[in-house]
């Protein structure tokens, strides 16, 4: 059986944790999987977004394997703990925007998954949550870091310590989520975003990311300094000059990535 299901339609790619009958929890298998299929992406020139979701209609991901867990020793937990954070850090890496689809429930390391992606759009129906402190842990696959700089300190600690579930409205609240969608729209929903990112220049939006992400972990000065850099390497590109000739001839711009 293959752990994770990678589609690609056109430039857009779609991974798939493909555990339903589990709710789609990562055992070591499926993170290697996945680690596998990160990479890939990340150096293939042809894939400009990508989305994560989860198989079936319950679940994108509950986290950890618990089931696994309990047959593990103490260096089996650190050795996993170790892979998730590992791949979870790559798909934050990846040079293109990256949409979580959360179709259902994402507790865990499901939610880390999901705070490691640019975007998450939900299914109103989604309850979803850091709960690792109510199976005395905490979250070990980014949590603790990537929550309080999406939504601030104070709310991150709030929803860590108590473990709290939120559905996708209050998640929005809450600013950890972009969109959220009825079930029949859902789908119509994360291809709304993702055709609005296919149809700017991929290197653009590459650099951009790359800005975005870099200058926020650094002064202001710094910052800008960042971003100038991005911006002139977006200079001498094809792209940029298809970008004003389609401006002036009010076509749309084919874009190519070079």
């Amino acid at each position: 059986m293959e752990f994770i299901v990678l589609e690609q339609k056109k430039h857009l790619a779609i991974v798939t944790l493909n555990r339903p009958d589990s709710m789609n929890a990562f055992n070591y298998d499926l993170l290697t999987e996945l680690g596998q299929v990160v990479e890939a992406l990340r150096i293939n020139p042809d894939i400009r977004v990508v989305v994560f979701q989860g198989a079936g209609e319950k679940a994108f991901s509950v986290g950890a394997d618990l089931k696994e867990r309990k047959t593990l020793n103490e260096q089996q937990v650190k050795r996993n703990i170790y892979k998730i954070g590992e791949v979870f850090n790559a798909i934050a890496a990846l040079p293109q925007p990256t949409v979580a689809a959360i179709n259902g429930y994402a507790f865990g390391g499901g939610m880390e998954l999901a705070l490691a992606c640019d975007f998450r759009v939900a299914v109103e129906d989604a309850i979803m949550g850091l709960t690792e402190t109510s199976l005395a842990i905490i979250p070990g696959a980014g949590g603790t870091q990537r929550l309080p700089r999406l939504i601030g300190e104070a709310k991150a600690l709030e929803l860590i310590l108590t473990a709290r579930r939120l559905n996708a409205h209050e998640a929005k609240e809450y600013g950890m989520v972009t969109v959220v969608a009825s079930r029949p729209s859902f789908l119509e929903e994360v291809h709304s975003l993702t055709d609005a990112l296919l149809a700017n220049g991929p290197i653009a939006l590459q650099q951009a990311k790359f800005a975005v992400k870099t200058g926020m972990n650094t002064d202001l000065y710094s910052g800008l300094q960042i971003e100038r850099k991005s911006y002139e390497t977006i200079i001498p590109t094809e792209d940029r000059v298809e970008a004003l000739l389609a401006f002036s001839e009010k076509r749309p711009p084919v874009f190519k990535g070079k």
